[in-house]
């Protein structure tokens, strides 16, 4: 069950992908999600929600007035899955991402029929009232003590009084409510993230560590050395492409970067490159399917993750593992717990351009001058074929379900 049935980021891959291996091992799986056109098609679509567009916001100001309230308990969305527990009827609810669109609203019938429920967190939304644990760009963890309304005071949600102020009550009633109280487990998918739920008291006693998975037997792992960088990811001020950007302009001739992915911040970054001297070394391919992400990722001799918040465990950095490749990536969040500095990819300072340039050149010639066998990229595709299999992953959730079943 995710608010967006179709591969909008990580949080809907990890959902597709999953529902897709457990359907292989015999399951029945239905998905849950709100009507959207970029919707992959589905047998119970005809149930879906109507679609609930936040970005950009609703021009009038009843318009906006009614997102509000749905954002907080959305009526329809409650109908909906009433309607889809009846014609289902599941041993298990399995959630993802039901933030705003959905609400947890869709709660209350899965509670009323005792139905077992698990929900895996992809960020940290029931602790920050803006999901990432910045301001302004900036780490910030004055909310975790359940302060939401420093949000407010910071105009964190973009800068907005309005959008900080809705952010900052929806957490709030949902928290005191206990709106998420029919949740049985709450999967963590990296230790940090773990922690930090605990550490804001979101139902600590219902917390399980349970990292994402990624199944090598699908992926191919590169034949020889890449050339260049690459960022796979979308394009927000939380991903630090402008770092990447302006690191770009420090790296050695011949070192490219190419960037895979779109989002809000595309438009602002290929001005950024423009500026610094760099577009024609920066190529801007815009989203791509994974196959063609694959593929990049053999081409290339590096992945990087510049991230300047607490990313919890991207897909991005398992599936470039899979594909026998390093990555550089920032000290933050969850990325330690996958990327081990010097054995399968480098740690830098975020933020931090010129440290950032230095550990992509070093990357880049290391991949360059050794045998794939030796290389970092063959420690982490080893890594992912050990730690983070799918039959792994399968047999713990099923533990998890079997459990609350």
């Amino acid at each position: 069950m995710n608010k967006f049935r179709y591969r909008r980021g990580g949080a809907e891959s990890y959902m597709l992908d999953l529902a897709a291996s457990q359907r292989a091992e015999g399951h029945q799986v239905a998905i849950f999600a709100m009507e959207h056109p970029d919707n992959e098609p589905d047998p119970n679509d005809d149930l879906y929600p109507a679609r609930m567009e936040l970005n950009p916001p609703p021009e009038t100001v009843g318009e906006r007035v009614g997102t509000a309230l749905g954002v907080l308990y959305r009526r329809d969305a409650r109908v909906a899955m009433d309607r889809m527990l009846q014609r289902f009827q599941p041993d298990v609810v399995h959630l993802h991402n039901i933030y705003h669109q959905l609400s947890p609203s869709i709660l209350r019938p899965i509670a009323k029929r005792s139905v077992p429920a698990v929900m895996t967190l992809h960020d940290y939304k029931l602790a920050c009232p803006t999901y990432q644990f910045l301001d302004h760009g900036q780490i910030c963890e004055a909310c975790i003590s359940r302060k939401f309304g420093n949000a407010v005071k910071r105009r964190c949600n973009q800068g907005s009084l309005t959008g900080s102020t809705l952010s900052a009550i929806e957490l709030t009633a949902h928290t005191y409510l206990g709106a998420y109280g029919p949740i049985d487990r709450f999967l963590c998918p990296s230790r940090f993230l773990l922690q930090k739920m605990a550490q804001a008291r979101v139902y600590p006693d219902r917390l399980r560590h349970l990292p994402n998975f990624c199944d090598v037997t699908g992926i191919d792992p590169a034949a020889g050395p890449g050339r260049g960088v690459l960022y796979a990811g979308r394009l927000s001020a939380e991903k630090g492409v402008d770092t990447l950007i302006d690191a770009a302009a420090l790296l050695p001739a011949g070192i490219d970067v190419t960037i895979a992915g779109d989002g809000p911040e595309r438009a602002e970054l290929e001005q950024r490159a423009i500026r610094t001297g760099v577009a024609d070394r920066v190529h801007f391919r815009g989203r791509v399917n994974r196959d063609e992400v694959h593929a990049a990722m053999r081409a290339a001799a590096v992945v990087v993750v510049p991230s300047r918040w607490y990313e919890n465990q991207p897909m991005t950095i398992l599936e470039a593992f899979g594909c026998a490749r390093p990555v550089v990536a920032t000290h933050l969040g969850g990325l330690p717990e996958l990327v081990r500095d010097g054995i399968t990819g480098r740690l830098v300072p975020h933020d931090d351009p010129a440290a950032l340039a230095r550990a992509l050149a070093e990357v880049v010639a290391a991949e360059s001058a050794v045998a794939p066998a030796d290389s970092m990229g063959a420690a982490a595709r080893a890594y992912t074929v050990e730690r983070s299999s799918l039959r792994r992953h399968l047999q713990d959730l099923e533990a998890i379900y079997s459990e609350l079943a």
